[in-house]
């Protein structure tokens, strides 16, 4: 199991930017008179690279909302999807789909179309946010600090040859750089460059997970995700979480694999670089047109700027996840807090 120091996490739920209200008797009074127990509907699976994260955060999410009072049954998504909201009619959908189908606001636009709600954020405000590009456009307008950088799609490498153009992002960005999928998430096809002979290959590992690579000068300093909720009364952002790996590459192996990276919440960075990196990550829900819960990556400089990586719409759940490690850590059961999420969204 991913390290956490103990000491650490026992934060004073006063100061940890926590909802002002809670979830769990908000929960229960909006259903005491329900004749009986909330229905929801878990999509886990689906054809994605991330397939077993999801289907580890559909389990997790379902024994939880079981522990809440909420019947909760998991379904994977394919040719019976359809038959099965029809045959269930669930109260409440929560997608817990990572990758394309789940993230890029598609499974969102059958979800509106049939008319069932859903936990979590529409399909406009999922597609928004699953393209890194866009999302570091719009929130770079907004006055949020993202790093430098150039998206190019495979077509050019072939078209105008890779040396040239490898030649050109180096004079312009420097070293060390963030390869990645412009569209792509739990770390997928990411690699850090510090030599420019490691770029080619950096390039062809993104390629191989999407058609456009977004290359980016490389932001020094304190990495924090932060996870926002927002369950009525507006989002709220959650303890930072510090993460530390020992490598220092939070890849896909450290974030789904015990034993790698160790998290401290909240962060062990002055409490105005905090307070940032969360009106960073609040900023960020807010102007990417994201409900419910979202998770903002970053990178927090020795000034105390924080560095826009990505935002993530859906949020994995799973053991080694940050968004429920900062709910637990600013005092929060998870049963309830999931309970609360899915009664803000029944409520539209």
């Amino acid at each position: 199991m991913a390290l956490v120091d103990p000491d650490v996490v026992a934060v004073d739920p006063a100061e940890a930017a926590k909802p002002p209200s809670s979830p769990a008797a908000g929960a229960a009074s909006r259903t005491e008179a329900r004749s009986r127990p909330l229905e929801v509907l878990v999509l886990a699976g689906g054809l994605s690279h991330e397939r077993d994260v999801s289907l580890r955060s559909g389990r997790r999410v379902a024994d939880a909302l079981e522990d809440a009072g909420v019947s909760a049954t998991v379904t994977d998504v394919d040719s019976d999807l359809l038959p099965t909201l029809d045959r269930l009619r669930p109260d409440v959908v929560w997608p817990l789909l990572h990758g394309s189908t789940g993230e890029d606001g598609s499974i969102r636009d059958l979800l509106e179309l049939v008319g069932v709600p859903a936990v979590g954020t529409g399909s406009a405000g999922s597609r928004i946010a699953w393209s890194k590009p866009v999302s570091k456009t719009i929130l770079a307008r907004a006055g949020v600090a993202t790093p430098e950088s150039a998206t190019l799609p495979a077509s050019v490498f072939r078209e105008v040859g890779a040396r040239a153009v490898l030649d050109r992002v180096v004079d312009r960005l420097g070293l060390p750089l963030v390869v990645k999928p412009a569209k792509g998430g739990s770390a997928l096809g990411v690699s850090v460059v510090t030599d420019v002979d490691a770029l080619p290959q950096a390039m062809v590992t993104c390629f191989s997970y999407g058609e456009v690579a977004l290359i980016e000068r490389a932001a020094v300093g304190t990495e924090l995700a932060v996870s926002v909720v927002d369950l009525g009364e507006g989002p709220v952002a959650l303890p930072p979480v510090e993460i530390v790996v020992e490598d220092g590459i939070y890849d896909f192996d450290a974030r789904y694999n015990a034993g790698r990276t160790e998290f401290y919440v909240p962060a062990r960075v002055p409490a105005q670089h905090a307070r940032a990196a969360q009106d960073a990550a609040v900023t960020a829900h807010r102007v990417l047109g994201l409900r419910g819960l979202s998770r903002t990556d970053l990178i927090v400089d020795d000034d105390g700027v924080p560095w826009f990586l990505e935002v993530n719409s859906a949020p994995g759940m799973t053991e080694t996840s940050l968004l429920p490690l900062a709910a637990e850590a600013a005092g929060y059961a998870l049963p309830d807090l999931y309970r609360a999420i899915v009664e803000h969204a029944l409520r539209g």
